[in-house]
């Protein structure tokens, strides 16, 4: 039985989309109505905090979904900043996810939650938890490849630092899917001083993993380097 669970929340109000702008990396204002997307919201230091599955139903409604074990602190930085913000946060119900496509939906009725990090792992469809909080930066995980970062946006938290490596350098590592033997290594690992697991599953006697990795150290360690999906393969740098 796997130890990863989901909650959900309503944010509703006439300020929630404004609100969601200026703390989300993805485009609230243009996120089309009941797609889901995963998206962040950043430490000053350009870092993701919390990990969000965010659907719009209108600018006035949203649901929210985080890992559950990020549940708590994720609402207390909602009322935090949303403090003088006509909207509600509230508390739905646990969760149980779907991968569909290039996204994940949840719902009410349970699903295989160990099936799902299978497939989404698979996919490339990296997620932050407590674990792995403020570890990685958008870019880092191939947000922006997902639709999860827009850079034409405005300001949010965190915008500058991330604006800037967007326009100005590339990351030095970043997301790729891997297959090793042995225990499989726990979120957060550093398998090396320039690998490190965003999240991982256990298979018969191996593992796959998403790591945060320059490629050259990949080359180093004994494990296979598996393709990601076409939308996930290309360069994580800006289109020059």
């Amino acid at each position: 039985m796997s130890d990863l669970a989901f909650s959900s929340f309503t944010l509703i109000g006439v300020d929630a989309q404004k609100f969601l702008q200026g703390q989300v990396t993805l485009n609230a204002e243009a996120l089309p109505e009941n797609v889901t997307r995963y998206t962040a919201i950043c430490s000053l230091k350009g870092r993701i905090q919390f990990g969000l599955w965010l659907k719009k139903l209108n600018p006035e409604s949203f649901e929210i979904v985080t890992t559950q074990d990020q549940a708590e602190e994720f609402s207390k930085h909602i009322k935090k900043f949303g403090a003088f913000s006509k909207m509600k946060l509230e508390q739905a119900a646990q969760v149980f996810p779907t991968l569909n496509g290039e996204t994940t939906d949840f719902a009410t009725a349970e699903t295989d939650i160990n099936a799902w990090q299978i497939q989404a792992i698979e996919a490339g469809q990296a997620w932050i938890s407590a674990t792995t909080a403020e570890l990685f930066q958008p870019q880092e995980l191939r947000l922006h490849q997902r639709e999860g970062v827009h850079y034409d946006k405005g300001c949010y938290i965190g915008q500058e630092i991330i604006a800037r490596l967007w326009f100005k350098a590339k990351p030095k590592a970043w997301l790729h899917l891997v297959l090793g033997g042995g225990d499989v290594p726990a979120p957060a690992t550093q398998l090396s001083n320039s690998v490190q697991v965003v999240n991982s599953i256990a298979l018969d006697d191996t593992y796959k993993a998403l790591v945060v990795a320059k490629p050259d150290a990949l080359a180093e360690l004994s494990l296979t380097v598996l393709a990601l999906p076409e939308s996930l393969n290309g360069d994580v740098a800006r289109p020059q």
